[in-house]
């Protein structure tokens, strides 16, 4: 069998090609290219590399490595779940690979979780090539639907208790995820105390991007809030989530519910009830660009 290359692989090391942070780029050696494609809607590439395992990489940009995707996965699933007080019905908007839901199923009081994915070739793509991600496909709870978000939201207003964006850039088949629009029809699809967590980009290169989501998210939501998280292979090892909820004064910053210390140590790597609390706590230049109004 010839082996597979890659525009993005050159001398034995894969280097992110995005335009939304110039000047900089994520380099991964590599051992084996395992599967490329261009799907529908994208270029699908998983490569095992020396260091961070098996790696998923849409249209030039590192969705997730084995070595570290727990942090993401965890952060962007347990602070909506747990600043939820009963979250019995969940959607999941993308999240192809699966960790979301493997995540999100750690929650006993979630009856039924959905994952809507617009790219059949992300999720077969996993099944095959990231495992420990896509065992939240084997799960009793989860329904799988492929198809695009936005039509699935406007089909089911008022259904789920948190709705919870796993977007890649916005660029692309994302982009229309990050428009004011879509944070519209996620409100409506909403439950009463609903809240959604969307992936919300990275403080040290998209502070505009940021707060123009934030400033169109408190038109709609009345409890708006940005939190943060450190993943080394995403760009400037760091990302962010935007929570809004439906209910006037709900507290988001400290967890309503939160897992046994036992579960804690055992089930999760990344997520505490005390890095809850610590993920809204802002660097300054990033507290004060987000305080501040647009002009």
């Amino acid at each position: 069998m010839s082996q597979i290359s890659h525009p993005n692989i050159v001398g034995g090391w894969f280097k992110e090609s995005a335009t939304m942070w110039p000047g900089q780029a994520m380099s991964l050696k590599v051992v084996e290219v395992l599967h490329h494609e261009k799907s529908l809607f994208q270029d699908v590439l998983v490569f095992q590399s020396t260091n961070h395992g098996n790696v998923l990489v849409l249209d030039g940009v590192i969705q997730c490595t084995e070595r570290d995707e727990f942090a993401y996965q965890e952060m962007i699933s347990h602070l909506p779940l747990n600043s939820h007080p009963n979250p019995r019905k969940v959607l999941v908007i993308g999240g192809g690979d699966g960790g979301v839901l493997r995540e999100v199923v750690k929650h006993e009081c979630v009856e039924e979780v959905t994952l809507v994915e617009i790219d059949e070739a992300v999720v077969r793509v996993s099944k095959k090539h990231l495992p420990a991600m896509a065992l939240g496909f084997e799960h009793p709870k989860v329904n799988v639907h492929i198809g695009d978000g936005f039509a699935y939201l406007k089909e089911n207003t008022g259904s789920y208790d948190v709705i919870i964006t796993d977007s890649s850039d916005p660029v692309g088949p994302a982009e229309s995820l990050f428009q004011e629009s879509f944070f519209d029809l996620m409100r409506q699809a909403l439950r009463p105390g609903g809240l959604i967590c969307t992936q919300g980009e990275c403080q040290w290169l998209h502070l505009d991007l940021i707060k123009q989501v934030l400033t169109n998210s408190r038109k709609m939501y009345p409890v708006v809030e940005y939190a943060w998280a450190s993943v080394p292979t995403y760009p400037s090892g760091q990302i962010g989530f935007v929570l809004c909820c439906n209910e006037e004064g709900r507290e988001l910053r400290k967890p309503l519910r939160s897992f046994s210390k036992e579960f804690e140590d055992s089930k999760l790597r990344y997520y505490s009830a005390t890095v809850h609390a610590a993920a809204f706590v802002l660097p300054t230049f990033a507290r004060v660009a987000l305080e501040s109004k647009i002009v």
